[in-house]
């Protein structure tokens, strides 16, 4: 059972300032020795002569001084629910709960969404503060609602250019400004035809998206036309692409080692799999880099960590996986045997080739570790002539095994 008050107190706080507080966190932040926050939420506090800590930029600098205030009472001040795309968040990741009481008042997404009437539960919520507007790319589907928070006072006229230059210019837009304040206010329009001037710099962004007025890569199932990708021709076709997929498992924030990337595709559709999941993409043509790049953000997964090199050599020193596919240089001696010893325990390895010397070692992988080797054949309908006929792909053999142990939380 807790007998003391945690020493850092993280006190949500909204637009109504002092008076929208709790009696709880009213008396958290009369006990506290140093005030913390951004100059909007420290303005909201009578000067009392207790010391006041501005927000840093970068914000980094506070997270790197934060352990130097243990011990003393500390009281952060943060818009809403500080555990949704808040400090709290941030800092949970640092320190332990038990140094901590989080105190949160009603989010912008809580509010927002009790203004339109839409439940919760059936939104999208995201985040574009400080962070780019591409990660919207990877929500767009048709009759979604989505909610999201600004980066500032330009965000909702980017907004509705992004939505309208991606086919879906119909979708409604509205804005709210200053939600819970004296100053709230509501703008709303069409994506395509957004009438409103750049407003307050405190905003939230809701969208109910139209259909698409054309062809786009929509949803979140592993197998995205492979006209979706810029490629040299180093690309795993769609069908395979989603029979790997499956077999990797994304799974909410696991990391994934994409080995001879390519294009990145497979990269690329794990991470749209969960807005938490994580990927690495390792390739060694400074080309085929740009175009996983172009794709990532195209795509809506800017976050793509890519790493330029050759393996196993550029793999030493990055986190170890939960997955790790190997669709590329599957000959490099000790290659195989890195990646599996990488792996955390429970991960899961899958390697695509399409040569017999590729199909040896996956033979002798097989032999030696257990799995899976499955073959995939593909054929797709072309014209031939007048007439149509089945086009094979090179057949691909899948080798799929997972690490003994219990998976790591």
């Amino acid at each position: 059972m807790r007998t003391e008050t945690p020493w850092l107190r993280i006190i949500g706080i909204g637009e109504d300032g002092l008076d929208g507080l709790s009696r709880n966190a009213r008396e958290l932040l009369k006990g506290a020795e140093i005030l913390i926050g951004g100059a909007r939420h420290l303005a909201m506090l009578p000067e009392d002569g207790r010391e006041r800590i501005e927000w840093p930029s970068p914000l980094q600098d506070f997270i790197d001084r934060i352990h130097e205030l243990r011990g003393r009472k500390v009281a952060v001040l943060a818009t809403g629910d500080p555990m949704q795309h808040g400090i709290g968040a941030t800092l949970a990741k640092i320190l332990s709960v038990g140094e901590m009481v989080v105190i949160p008042t009603p989010s912008a997404f809580s509010l927002a969404a009790a203004r339109l009437g839409w439940p919760l539960a059936e939104v999208r919520i995201l985040t574009v503060h400080g962070r780019p507007l591409s990660l919207l790319a990877a929500a767009l589907q048709p009759g979604a609602k989505l909610i999201l928070l600004s980066e500032g006072r330009e965000t909702p006229g980017q907004v509705a250019a992004f939505l309208t230059g991606a086919g879906f210019g119909k979708s409604a837009i509205t804005v709210f400004e200053h939600m819970g304040g004296p100053k709230e206010a509501r703008l709303e329009g069409s994506a395509e035809d957004w009438p409103h001037a750049p407003g307050a710099d405190f905003n939230t962004v809701a969208i109910q998206l139209s259909g698409p007025s054309k062809p786009l890569a929509l949803g979140t199932t592993p197998g995205l036309d492979d006209s979706f990708f810029e490629s040299d021709g180093q690309l795993t076709k769609r069908e395979v692409r989603a029979v790997t997929l499956a077999a990797l498992r994304p799974g909410p924030g696991q990391l994934l080692w994409d080995v001879g990337a390519g294009s990145g595709s497979i990269a690329i559709e794990w991470m749209r799999t969960d807005p938490l999941a994580r990927a690495i993409a390792v390739e060694p043509r400074s080309d085929r880099i740009e175009n996983i790049r172009r794709n990532a953000e195209t795509l809506g997964v800017p976050f793509l960590k890519i790493v330029e090199g050759t393996a196993p050599d550029a793999l030493d020193g990055l986190e170890e996986p939960d997955a790790v596919f190997l669709g590329g240089g599957i000959t490099a001696p000790g290659l195989l045997e890195i990646c599996w010893n990488a792996l955390k325990p429970g991960g899961r390895l899958v390697a695509n080739v399409v040569t017999l010397e590729g199909e040896a070692e996956l033979t002798e992988a097989r032999a030696t570790l257990g799995g899976e080797l499955t073959r995939i054949a593909v054929s797709r309908l072309e014209p031939v002539g007048p007439y149509h006929g089945w086009r094979p792909l090179m057949p691909v053999t899948q080798w799929s095994a997972r690490k003994p142990g219990a998976p790591r939380s």
